[in-house]
């Protein structure tokens, strides 16, 4: 049975957040190795993508590797970056055959040099793209986000280029990494766990939260479009009362 149908396409959330979660344990259920995991993950990405995109969604922000990740073995984490550098040379074209913009969000300094220069040169070539806009978590915790919100701030508070008095939400959400991008309207998690894991605090804030039993590998096109539908079928109250939304 194919949810694509049920989608009613004038209620779509304008963004969605994923915490990729199981890459490790599927492979492990196939007597793989984790890297097979990782490596079958990938394809998850470009399907759900590409599920985003045949939808219409503005933005899709995909949990990649978090600053808590560093603390994996050494192995895993220099075979995680060469999955990675692949990916992206490997994904490049379909991302501009699809007009999909690709956006980063994170410590990228901490990144291998051969990530960084990947990165840059996707960035580079679908900034023109005007579709659906993919961004990638990556090297990033909220925590992290925040503090350096915070001392920046207190930086430019004590350079005078702004006063303390005009902080307000919306002006701390301008020195976030997600500036300029709208908090996320849903967040899925696959695996079947149900925490945030650092993600997203602070703009996660009024998000629908929908948690996937099934592995990262195992999630494809047909499983987000019932995320999306789940989404769809629940009332979004914002504080206000039923009566209210029902007003409105």
């Amino acid at each position: 049975m194919s949810f694509i149908e049920e989608i009613d396409k004038t209620r779509l959330p304008q963004h969605v957040a994923i915490i990729m979660d199981g890459n490790g344990r599927w492979a492990m259920c196939h007597g793989l190795d984790r890297s097979e995991g990782h490596r079958e993950g990938v394809v998850s990405v470009r399907k759900v993508m590409e599920a985003a995109v045949e939808i219409g969604l503005q933005y899709l922000t995909v949990y990649t590797f978090s600053t808590e990740n560093w603390n994996r073995p050494e192995e895993e984490i220099n075979t995680l970056m060469t999955i990675m550098v692949a990916a992206i040379h490997r994904e490049t074209p379909d991302l501009m055959k699809n007009n999909v913009r690709l956006l980063v969000i994170g410590d990228r300094m901490r990144l291998p040099q051969e990530v960084r220069d990947t990165l840059s040169e996707c960035l580079e070539k679908t900034s023109v793209n005007t579709g659906t806009t993919l961004v990638l978590a990556l090297s990033y915790s909220s925590r992290w986000e925040i503090v350096q919100a915070a001392r920046r701030i207190a930086e430019n508070v004590q350079e005078k280029k702004i006063d303390s008095e005009d902080l307000d939400e919306a002006l701390f959400s301008s020195y976030l990494t997600t500036r300029g991008i709208p908090d996320p309207d849903l967040l899925i998690r696959t695996g079947g766990e149900k925490r945030i894991s650092n993600f997203l605090l602070w703009q996660l804030s009024y998000a629908e939260l929908y948690f996937a039993d099934i592995y990262w590998p195992d999630f494809r096109e047909n499983e987000f479009y019932e995320a999306i539908l789940s989404y769809q079928q629940r009332e979004r109250r914002f504080g206000k009362t039923s009566e209210q939304i029902t007003k409105s």
